[in-house]
Order: C-alpha cells, then structure tokens, then sequence
C-alpha cells in the first residue's frame, strides 16, 4: 500500500537591497545551518502576500513589499512534499532582527553559490544567478 505524503506549502521572500539578496541561516530541526530564504507556512484564509509579510514581520522585524512573484518551486524531501511560492521582495522599513535565524548574509549575484543553500532553495539559487537582470553592480 502507498504511503500518503505529506505536502507544506510555504511562501518565501528574496529581499534584495543594494543589489544583494539576503539569505537565512537556520538554527533549529534536521536542516539547522543550513541557508533559505526567510519565509513560512501560509496560514487558512491568507493570501500568499499576506502570509509572506507576516512571517517576515515575525522571522526579521521587517515590513516588507512584494514586488513580483518569481517562481514556485516543487521539492520532494525524504519525509514530506514542498510547495514553496517564490517573491522577489524589498524592505519598506526596519533593520533585519534575527528572531528565527542564526545568521544572516547579504549576499552578491556571484557569491549566492557560496553558503549551503536547503536543496528547495537551490533552484531559487539557479534563478537569480542566471536569468534575473543585474540591476546595482555588487562591490
């Protein structure tokens, strides 16, 4: 008999500031130091933006604005099946707060393959180095 998998929907926010795209060193669970971009569970009745505000608001202390949704992302970990909605997204006000997180890094175009991204993220990795316009240059 085939076991039924669990499925998570998540939504994900690729802040970028200066032309550097911040990335989220987990601190906690099976994946800890592992790096995401910051985000969570969308909750019953929310909208994709909505929930991403609220778990920035929650994980960074950051107001956020959602400027365009970039992908959705579709990865089957060893004991469950993600959904993970993607949205290229800039600070309104705030200063990154780390509520969640044990590190985090803005980080260049270039320099994203650098840390150990979680495998649902890779392909988010893959996108911006290749097919986003470059925007600020990264010194």
């Amino acid at each position: 008999m085939e076991q039924i998998r669990k499925s998570i929907e998540v939504v994900a926010a690729v802040l970028v500031r200066d032309g550097k795209f911040l990335a989220t060193q987990r601190g906690y669970g099976e994946f800890k130091d592992f790096w995401e971009f910051p985000g969570g569970k969308m909750e019953p009745g929310e909208s994709k933006e909505e929930a991403l505000k609220r778990e920035i608001r929650e994980e960074l202390d950051l107001e956020i604005t959602v400027d365009s949704e970039q992908m959705t992302v579709e990865y089957d970990y060893p004991s469950f099946h993600l959904t993970m909605h993607c949205f290229l997204c800039s600070i309104a006000s705030g200063t990154p707060v780390l509520r969640e997180h044990e590190h985090a890094l803005w980080l260049c175009r270039e320099d994203l393959h650098s840390v150990h991204w979680l495998p649902a993220d890779e392909a988010v990795v893959e996108r911006l180095s290749t097919s986003l316009p470059s925007g600020q240059s990264c010194s």
